[in-house]
């Protein structure tokens, strides 16, 4: 069963598959849109971000009837020592796979995609389905949890169904005087967080031309809470608005964060603002069981569903597993805590493209 659900369509016209092209980007995220299905990472501002960045070979394809837009594939062509060759719906999202308004289109993307995973020689084809039964010819990739939650504009509602423990630290942070500030033009402050954070997980950093990327792609959209501590920044969060709800994606935090309890305070303050601003639902984003991102989600009373990742094997054998816990790259982790933070900034985003 699809994600998407059908509407009026001309069921009597036959369904083509065609490629991308510029011209229609405005129908392509107009049909997203009007999908429950779609998600932010199958805009073509997403297409446009991760190509700039990165550098990586969209190959969005759409199905149609007659002049009208029953489905997309938002996916790129992804190619390196690490993962091989393969192609990526898509990468360093949340979310994606195939939109479609019936079952049919879905099965002619789908079909396409596979098709073309065959005829590129690809190691294998991955679908980052948020909810999907298994698809003929896929396995599942199980490794990912989303947690998600509605959110009230009455604050002290979204406060008392926090377990205590976290109610607890967020009036820590409160009573030691943290502030909270948002606005776009503080990227220099949360950016130079942002890597420290990710040099103490052992991952590699993202170019700040990412960051830039989002938000010239996303104006409008993309949003920065910081939290200062006097007139220090103690830890931010980068997020974006889609429809009525609000995606923390991207956060950053200093050594002082964890004594203050600064994340807590962040994430509490940034329910509230975009509470007040319409926003019904407060979406954490995705983490791997086990990891310490997936600890402190679960401090927080969200709801909890295993993402649906779907992966066509082409040439490959067995499934992909890129994950940090994975103990081939166990060594590799703890090697890169130890570089020297200027070095990691430099290097990671020459690395993390192997990751995508």
């Amino acid at each position: 069963m699809t994600e998407c659900s059908a509407g009026d369509l001309p069921r009597s016209l036959p369904i083509g598959v065609h490629p991308f092209a510029p011209g229609i980007a405005e129908r392509w995220d107009s049909f997203v849109l009007g999908q429950p299905g779609g998600t932010l990472f199958h805009l073509i501002p997403w297409m446009r971000a991760i190509e700039k960045t990165f550098g990586y070979q969209p190959a969005y394809v759409y199905a149609e009837r007659g002049s009208k837009i029953t489905g997309v594939a938002p996916v790129f062509f992804v190619s390196n020592w690490i993962v091989g060759k393969c192609l990526i719906s898509t990468p360093y999202a949340v979310y994606g796979g195939v939109c479609a308004a019936d079952a049919e289109s879905e099965r002619a993307l789908v079909e396409h995609l596979k098709t073309l995973a065959h005829s590129k020689e690809t190691d294998y084809l991955e679908l980052r389905f948020r909810q999907r039964e298994m698809l003929p010819g896929f396995a599942a990739n199980p490794l990912y949890f989303a947690f998600s939650a509605p959110i009230s504009p009455d604050h002290e509602a979204n406060l008392k169904r926090l377990p205590k423990d976290t109610r607890y630290m967020i009036r820590k942070a409160t009573k030691a005087g943290l502030r909270a500030q948002r606005g776009l033009e503080q990227l220099h402050d949360f950016y130079r967080l942002f890597t420290q954070s990710l040099k103490r997980l052992g991952t590699p950093v993202f170019p700040r031309a990412l960051f830039e990327n989002l938000i010239s792609e996303f104006s409008g959209s993309a949003d920065l809470l910081m939290v200062y501590a006097e007139h220090k920044a103690v830890s931010g969060v980068f997020s974006f608005r889609f429809r009525d709800t609000i995606l923390p994606y991207y956060a950053g935090a200093g050594p002082e964060a964890g004594p203050l309890a600064a994340n807590n305070f962040m994430y509490s303050e940034l329910m509230r603002n975009s509470a007040q601003e319409g926003m019904r639902f407060f979406d954490f984003g995705r983490s791997k069981k086990g990891t310490g991102a997936y600890a402190f989600k679960s401090q927080w009373n969200m709801n909890v569903e295993q993402l649906t990742y779907q992966v066509h094997l082409v040439r490959r054998k067995e499934l992909p597993n890129f994950s940090p816990l994975n103990p081939k790259f166990e060594l590799a982790t703890r090697v890169w805590k130890r570089i020297p933070l200027p070095i990691t900034v430099w290097l990671g985003p020459r690395v993390v493209r192997w990751f995508p």
